[in-house]
Parts: structure tokens; C-alpha cells; sequence
């Protein structure tokens, strides 16, 4: 719902399946879900929420030992604090943090949406060349998938930075 458009209805539905999991006393998936609420508080425009969770998630992460969605949490962190106007550099920094992380982990769709949010932010800072050359490296190591919306988001904003040049 939160990516349909609907991000309030989505906060709702995911609190609802944060709580029934919770109800199994087990914490599996638990972080993804906690991501998927960040990513839902950030899309309605709650960024002081968004980063509770995001809070919550990096907590929950160090206790589980479960750090397969440490690159998302760290690019989401990354977008909540560029919304709210935070220091350029600690925000290109957590997104580096992702694309490190995503390449560890050998991720790369999270790779991908991490080099999207530098690339956003560079493009921002006038730097199109950078911006371009980093983004295009990571989505033409991809061969196949390009109906996916992070891939066409990727194309797309590929295509914007070239006009850029």
C-alpha cells in the first residue's frame, strides 16, 4: 500500500504484521519489515517516525546478529536525514556505508538502490559526471530484471544525468 501510493494505509498494515509477528515471539524478518515501515514513514512525510524505526531496526540488527538488511537500513537512515536538511556529508556517507555493505554481502539490487540515492544526492551538488559514471557501472552489471521498478528508476535516472553533461 505504502508503495501504491497509499503510505498512511501502509503504516497501518505493517504495524498490524509488526504486531502478529510479534505475537509469535519470534523475530524473523522482523528488521525487514521495521525497513519496510521506515521506508513507509518516509514516503508520508514522517521523518522524525522514520527514524525511530530505522533506530529500532540498527538495535534489533546488533542484539539478532541478523545484518542482511544493513545496507537498506543505512540508505534508508540516508534519505530520512536528507529530507530533513542534515549535513551533506553525513548523508553521502551512509549511503557509501550501504554500497559497502550491499557489496559485501554481494546484494546487488540493494547495491543498485544505495548508488541511486549518492547519485541523487551528487546530482544535487552538481557532480552529473560522477553521478552517471557510478550508477551506470552498477546497473549494466545487471542482465535481466529491467521491468523491476528499481531498474527502470535506475534507466531513468541514468537518462536524466546524461542530459545533465
Amino acid at each position: 500500500m505504502a508503495e501504491q501510493g497509499d503510505p498512511k494505509e501502509g503504516i497501518v498494515q505493517i504495524h498490524q504484521g509488526l504486531e502478529a509477528i510479534k505475537a509469535t515471539g519470534t523475530w524473523c524478518w522482523h528488521i525487514h519489515y521495521l525497513s519496510m515501515l521506515a521506508e513507509a514513514y518516509k514516503r508520508a512525510g514522517h521523518i522524525e517516525d522514520g527514524l525511530a524505526t530505522i533506530e529500532e531496526s540498527l538495535a534489533l540488527m546488533e542484539k539478532t546478529g541478523q545484518r542482511y538488511f544493513d545496507a537498506e537500513l543505512h540508505r534508508i537512515k540516508g534519505e530520512l536525514l536528507r529530507m530533513k536538511d542534515r549535513d551533506e556529508s553525513e548523508v553521502e556517507s551512509l549511503f557509501e556505508r550501504a554500497i559497502d555493505v550491499a557489496r559485501k554481502q554481494k546484494a546487488k539490487s540493494l547495491e543498485l538502490r544505495a548508488t541511486m540515492s549518492l547519485a541523487r544526492l551528487w546530482q544535487k551538488q552538481g557532480k552529473e559526471k560522477e553521478a552517471h559514471k557510478r550508477l551506470a557501472e552498477i546497473y549494466n552489471w545487471f542482465t535481466e530484471g529491467f521491468d523491476t521498478q528499481d531498474l527502470k528508476d535506475a534507466k531513468a535516472l541514468i537518462e536524466e544525468l546524461s542530459k545533465d553533461n
